[in-house]
Formats: structure tokens, C-alpha cells, sequence
């Protein structure tokens, strides 16, 4: 009996040390030319992708950056159709370098309303450079969604969500893109100029 007890106040001091290990959620505020979005980062589950994030925000990068994208069914080029905003650092400002990709089903991190993920290319060539914000749930963007890159059915690496200012996010959404861009891919979705954040910081 003494040992079965021995055993369970192990196993009681394991699982205390292992929750109080978690990293706990960082929130983030993103001051807008439109309004505040105040998000919420998922470091524990998704530690790269929220660790890129911040990266770039505690370097600075995201001060004067914007949100330069609005991709909604009636504009997208791809396939399945989505609605999201994206945004990151601007055109002559470098981005810190990329990180390992971290799927959906890594994190369990589902592109619903609200989540915010990292925008990428090939699989591990995103990071907190290029972001992008989910209007509606977006299924088609988890791994296995058919949003694929490159045909790799990887999916997007989200990593947290908006948990107050999705109402500046709509605005953004709703903001007249123009069709000025060398990649026809996007045309139809560029925003000149961005939306502008004009101060980023943790809360």
C-alpha cells in the first residue's frame, strides 16, 4: 500500500511539474489604421509558428508593417475558395528567417473564425513575416483541407486566434483591393496602400 501511494504521489507531482512546464498563452495587440486586434498565441501547441510571430514583434518588424491582402470567394484565384485578410512586414523590410512547418493535425489548431496562421510557399518557408487572419471558418486550409501548396497537402500553420477587434478585421476584409500585381495569382487582392499597423505589442 505504501508503495502504490508512492507511486501515485509521483505520478500526482509529475503531472503538476508538466502543467506548470505549459507555456502559457501570450496576447498580442496589433493598433490599426482601422482599430485594435488583440490576439491570443498559442505558444505551447504551436511553438515555432507563434515563436516566429513574436519574433518579429519583439524585433520591431511589425511597427509600420500592414495588412496588404483581402482574398474573399468573389476574388480568389485558388481553389477551394476562402476569406482571409493577410498582412506582415511591407516590401523593403526583411523578415526574420523561416521556420519548420507545424501542421493542423501537429497542434490540433483548426483554421476556424478568427485564427491566425502563417502564410508560406513550399512547406518550411513560413514565419511571422507574412501572416494571414481566417474571416469564417476555413477547413480548406488544415492539412488534407485542398487548399495545398505546391500540391503538398500540408496545409497552413495556425497559432492563435482574434479574441477581441474581429469587427476591424471585417473592415479590412471589406477594404477595395486593386488588381496591381505582377502575380496573377493575387490579382484582384492587392490593397495599395495597406492597411497599416501602426503599432504592435505584447499586452
Amino acid at each position: 500500500m505504501a508503495l502504490f501511494k508512492s507511486v501515485i504521489g509521483m505520478l500526482v507531482l509529475a503531472v503538476a511539474a508538466s502543467l506548470q512546464s505549459m507555456a502559457e498563452p501570450v496576447h498580442v495587440v496589433l493598433e490599426t489604421e482601422k482599430g485594435a486586434i488583440e490576439l491570443r498565441l498559442d505558444v505551447d501547441r504551436a511553438p515555432l509558428s507563434a515563436g516566429s510571430f513574436l519574433a518579429h514583434l519583439d524585433a520591431g518588424l511589425y511597427d509600420g508593417s500592414g495588412f496588404y491582402r483581402t482574398v474573399h470567394p468573389e476574388n480568389d484565384n485558388g481553389n477551394p475558395k476562402i476569406s482571409v485578410i493577410q498582412g506582415g512586414v511591407l516590401a523593403g523590410t526583411e523578415g526574420l528567417p523561416p521556420v519548420a512547418h507545424e501542421t493542423t493535425e501537429q497542434t490540433g489548431i483548426l483554421h476556424k473564425d478568427g485564427v491566425v496562421s502563417l502564410a508560406r510557399g513550399e512547406v518550411g518557408t513560413g514565419g511571422g513575416a507574412a501572416f494571414f487572419i481566417c474571416i469564417g471558418d476555413q477547413p480548406s486550409l488544415d492539412m488534407g483541407g485542398g487548399r495545398a501548396v505546391s500540391g503538398d497537402g500540408q496545409g497552413f500553420a495556425a497559432f492563435g486566434r482574434v479574441i477581441s477587434g474581429m469587427e476591424v478585421v471585417r473592415a479590412i476584409h471589406r477594404s477595395p483591393p486593386t488588381s496591381q500585381s505582377a502575380d496573377a495569382y493575387l490579382a484582384g487582392q492587392i490593397l495599395d496602400p495597406p492597411v497599416k499597423i501602426l503599432n504592435a505589442f505584447r499586452k
